[in-house]
């Protein structure tokens, strides 16, 4: 079977059991989801539930408007209730009416509901508060102000006694904080926000009470002052003239005292209001459990149901990995020649062709591997072939270029001599031919010797000397034998190392590369204006030397081209300066191979910076 059949075979698979796992899940989720519905719409009973209890706590807050919330929310589980009985479409949804296996739970939530509904009835209709518990607080509240004003004029009366009299300024000190205390707490008893405060409104009465009782002479003989720690004291008659206040007070305190009495003893909450919310917060608790034990009963009865249809469920699911692993099996397998042809093509691309792909299926793979095996095997002759036609190409190109240098240099020796009238006299005609001879001669000795210098670059013959030396010495020499140069073309050439600086390098080949470099700035720019600066830069473990000039520039297109042998910027027949091509590929080399690098920073029509780096210490290379 061929790899395209088994695909359509996996794919069919696939497609297949995705297509029953669809079905079942459609089947099983229409099946059930009328059984969640009616779950769903019973656990709504809880929730009314309490909704009612907290409405019910609101109204006993003296929200009266929520008197009309709460019928409302038994009208809600009136409904709710009735709709479960019967099922039907409710809201869009449809609802399965309670089975018979659960009517005993069902009936039972509906018996716990009778007394709660008659207690939440019995709320909605009820007054909330004690009118008489009601009334005393307001007649405290209003007759508050006026006790607190008598004390500070019982406390007034009694300032100018002497220190016979200090127990009575402070027993009327006492009665001030306690008159403004009761005032505090019976207005946060009559909002509601008094928490048990009752209480302490006892101990606030008696203590006042008693306190008054002392200040008049009378005696402490009710059992209340005892329960408080308040024991009788024998005090100083105070003068008619200063108890004035205190006859004042005393049927004020009495009336006042009359209605504490009353609000100590009941609670603000009417008795048959606050009898209906106990009983119905007491039967919310039954209701509740009932209501829980018939979900719960419902949800179990579900899960026994549908327990055979989760087997089935489980069964495909099992099903579903089976096939799953299988058709990533067959995939991985029927795939995995393709990640060795991967890793071949790779291997080719890196110039190595001797991996063979051994597949022995006579499928597409098998016809795709035999075909790259023989593939891989005719590119590594036809490479054998051409690196044996180059290798054979430079060494006939080295050997026409030395041969080409012989004859060059007696010419341009006997050309120096002649210009030198060493064998007599020239005139200027004379001079002028020989001296386009020399220059020629010596063009063309520079070109063959850039040549030489290319071809043994790429056979791994240029040698290269290392030693320990100075390259502010090194770049000092290349600018001296420049400078004759740049002055006659009245080109500014500067240089800026100031100290000694040592490294291991090969001292011609690191000034042949500064001085291609220098000339190559010297071309670039225009006289008068044209700057060319060397300058170096001492790095922990290298030498950075940099040329630069404020010439036309090199296009950024360019920068990766240009270390490359023959590759001219300029290449139209009018271009001003002359060339090989050959230098920079040259400096490239010759850095290369002290282990450096060299790049181009350009900023055209700015100007061009040339950086080479030469590694402190000696590396590991093979000798060129």
């Amino acid at each position: 079977m061929n790899l395209t059949q088994k695909t359509y075979l996996l794919l069919a698979v696939i497609i297949g059991v995705s297509a029953i796992n669809f079905y079942l899940l459609i089947f099983t989720s229409q099946q059930n989801q009328d059984i969640l519905h009616s779950i769903s719409y019973a656990s709504d009973l809880k929730v009314i539930v309490e909704r009612i209890g907290g409405t019910a706590n609101s109204i006993a807050s003296g929200n009266e408007g929520d008197r009309v919330t709460l019928e409302n929310q038994l009208a809600d589980f009136d409904t709710t209730y009735a709709r479960l009985g019967v099922g039907g479409n409710i809201d869009g949804l449809n609802v399965v009416a309670v089975p018979s296996e659960l009517q005993p739970a069902y009936e039972k939530v509906g018996e716990a509901w009778i007394p709660y509904k008659e207690d939440a009835e019995k709320i909605k209709k009820e007054t909330i508060f004690d009118s008489k518990v009601k009334d005393g607080l307001t007649y405290t509240l209003g007759k508050n102000g006026e006790l607190i004003s008598l004390t500070n004029g019982i406390e007034n009366d009694l300032s100018p006694l002497d220190r016979n009299y200090n127990r009575h300024k402070m027993i009327a000190l006492e009665m001030i904080n306690i008159a403004k205390d009761i005032g505090e707490k019976t207005l946060l008893y009559s909002i509601g926000e008094g928490g048990n405060v009752s209480s302490s409104l006892k101990k606030d009465r008696v203590q006042f009470d008693a306190d008054l009782k002392k200040l008049e002479g009378l005696p402490l003989d009710d059992p209340e002052y005892a329960q408080y720690g308040i024991t009788p004291e024998t005090l100083q008659e105070i003068p008619r003239q200063n108890s004035d206040s205190i006859r004042q007070i005393d049927p004020l305190w009495e009336s006042v005292k009359a209605k504490l009495v009353y609000i100590e003893s009941n609670t603000l909450l009417s008795k048959d209001f606050g009898t209906a919310l106990f009983q119905l917060n007491t039967q919310r608790n039954v209701l509740l459990s009932a209501t829980t034990d018939f979900v719960g009963q419902w949800n179990g009865m579900i899960d026994s149901q549908l327990h055979d249809k989760v087997l089935v469920v489980q069964l495909f699911v099992i099903a579903d990995i089976v096939v799953f692993v299988t058709v990533v099996l067959s995939i991985r397998k029927s795939l995995s020649p393709l990640a060795t042809l991967t890793k071949a093509i790779s291997r080719v691309r890196e110039g190595i062709y001797d991996d063979k792909i051994v597949y022995s299926a006579k499928d597409e793979i098998g016809e795709l591997a035999e075909t790259f095996n023989a593939m891989s095997s005719t590119i590594r002759e036809k490479e054998e072939e051409s690196k044996k036609i180059e290798i054979a190409k430079d060494e006939f190109l080295a050997m026409v270029t030395h041969e080409l240098k012989t004859p060059l240099v007696p010419i341009q020796g006997y050309s120096d001599i002649l210009l030198g009238e060493h064998l007599g006299p020239l005139n200027a005609t004379q001079k002028e031919r020989l001296q386009i001879i020399s220059s020629s001669a010596s063009t063309l000795l520079q070109l063959i010797s850039d040549l030489l210098d290319a071809q043994k670059l790429e056979l791994g013959q240029l040698r290269i000397k290392k030693e320990k030396n100075n390259i502010k010495d090194t770049v000092e020499k290349t600018i001296l034998a420049i400078l004759p140069t740049a002055i006659s073309d009245d080109i500014s050439l500067s240089y800026g190392p100031k100290k000694d600086v040592y490294a291991i390098y090969d001292d011609e080949r690191i000034k042949q590369v500064l001085t291609n470099l220098i000339k190559n700035s010297l071309k670039a720019t225009s006289p008068k204006t044209g700057k060319v600066e060397v300058d170096i830069e001492e790095k922990e473990n290298e030498i950075v030397i940099s040329v630069k000039d404020n010439g036309r520039g090199i296009p950024l297109d360019a920068k990766d081209k240009i270390f490359k042998k023959f590759y001219q910027v300029d290449t139209t027949s009018t271009r001003e300066k002359g060339g090989s091509g050959l230098g920079l590929s040259i400096c490239k080399g010759i850095v290369e191979a002290h282990g450096g690098k060299i790049w181009m920073q350009s900023n055209q029509p700015q100007g061009t910076i040339f950086l080479f780096t030469i590694l402190k210490s000696e590396v590991n290379r093979t000798p060129i």
